[in-house]
């Protein structure tokens, strides 16, 4: 499929997502802070979302050269 886009995760980074994800849904839907993640945490999905970022033809800065 052309518009289909597949990245590997390791499984830290998949439940961090996971769980980054299920508890934003559960906080917003009660009205509640939403907490924020550990540093190793934080670092796995800023990593996560800089590939998905890449793999979908962003730059993760104006001065984004390791494309």
């Amino acid at each position: 499929m052309p518009d289909e886009i597949a990245l590997r995760l390791d499984r830290a980074t998949a439940e961090d997502l996971y769980a980054a994800l299920y508890e934003t849904g559960e906080h917003v839907a009660a009205g509640a802070a939403i907490t924020p993640p550990t540093a190793g945490e934080a670092e796995r999905l800023g990593r996560f979302l800089r590939d998905l970022g890449h793999t979908l033809g962003r730059r993760c800065s104006p001065s984004c050269d390791h494309l």
